[in-house]
């Protein structure tokens, strides 16, 4: 839909092979209807993750698409669904599932070194408070804007909510969080095994912009409480809080993990030797390789679908208990809110009609 960016990658793409074969489409619905595609990666904004991916599966597609896995929560069950029928491969791009330091670790949370893990604590990166000041400017050319918005809400166009600052905008994107929550809340729940389940209680707050055309978060902070008791605690790391991912046992010892950093209490945890045993854990080495080779053997990819969208959904449900402002009851199995209709309309939002 931006015509500008779809010249500069494929200059790019025939740059690299040496010849004009790259074709260009304005409308992802085009390419898929060729027929003969199959595999794609999808890198757009949140907003678009979900329309795409399923066209995609229904076509015959095996899909990397980006984190968040969807734009809300609703929608990942939909696609978990909608790539299950049509038996199509997804990998996530929760690349440091692929990583030696995260994998070290989890195999060691994972082996029991800290007991039983009765909190984890995730730092992600603070939000932006404000947008720029100005004017909204006029949309370019070169942007098919109602595109571009597709299943949201229509906003007039204003030049600081597309491109790199549409993540700041809740109906496009999800701040930080959402952005985040992929990689190291991804880690936590690879940890504690819970890939396929959630929360059963989330509360918190954060701090929103006031002022400008930015409505994310840029302070938050909520906890997240599972059916065994173990906490979940995710904010914008500082202070108390450190960037990556840390895993408590019940006697205070500690494991951390962060991208080229890991650490422990006591430093002992970090030089055990752990039993050579898989853990129920998929060793990846190459994230894209993992999607590629899962692609041709039918196998499963080290972040399959439900994983990504349980992971994503701590986020999700962490933004919507911010934003009531009190604490929001989950049921993981059923992914309700029991009796409340508020969170549960704010987890599964509507529609532009005409891009599903």
């Amino acid at each position: 839909v931006e015509s500008g960016h779809a010249q500069r990658a494929k200059e790019s793409v025939d740059g690299r092979y040496g010849d004009q074969a790259c074709a260009v489409y304005g409308d992802y619905r085009e390419l898929l209807a060729r027929g003969d595609i199959d595999i794609i990666t999808i890198g757009t904004p949140d907003h678009w993750h979900a329309p795409i991916a399923m066209a995609a599966a229904r076509a015959g597609c095996d899909i990397y698409g980006e984190k968040p896995f969807t734009h809300s929560l609703a929608e990942g069950r939909d696609l978990v669904n909608t790539l299950a029928t049509n038996g199509r491969i997804w990998q996530t791009g929760s690349w440091q599932r692929s990583v030696g330091n995260f994998y070290d670790v989890v195999r060691r949370v994972r082996a029991g070194l800290l007991g039983r893990v009765v909190r984890v604590e995730v730092g992600l990166p603070t939000g932006s408070q404000s947008s720029p000041a100005g004017d909204p400017g006029t949309c370019p050319p070169s942007l098919n804007y109602d595109a571009w918005v597709g299943p949201s809400p229509y906003r007039p166009y204003d030049q600081r909510c597309v491109h790199g600052n549409w993540r700041w905008v809740l109906d496009f994107g999800g701040g930080q969080l959402l952005d985040w929550v992929g990689h190291h809340g991804d880690i936590a729940h690879w940890g504690l095994g819970f890939d396929e389940t959630g929360p059963v209680k989330v509360v918190g707050s954060a701090e929103y912009p006031t002022t400008g055309v930015w409505d994310a978060p840029y302070n938050y902070r909520f906890t997240a409480t599972y059916a065994d008791g173990t906490e979940m605690i995710v904010g914008n790391s500082g202070g108390d809080l450190w960037s990556g991912t840390r895993f408590y046992g019940a006697d205070g010892s500690w494991i951390w993990v962060d991208r080229g950093n890991q650490s422990s209490e006591p430093a002992s945890l970090l030089k055990e030797p752990v039993p050579d045993k898989d853990y129920g854990l998929i060793h990846s080495t190459d994230h894209m390789g993992d999607f590629v080779n899962a692609a041709k053997t039918r196998g499963q990819t080290v972040t399959p679908a439900e994983t990504a969208h349980r992971s994503a959904s701590i986020g999700h449900l962490g933004h919507v208990a911010m934003m009531l402002g009190r604490e929001l009851r989950w049921d993981p199995a059923t992914e309700t809110a029991p009796g409340d209709d508020s969170a549960q309309a704010m987890l599964n939002p509507s529609h532009r009609g005409g891009w599903f």
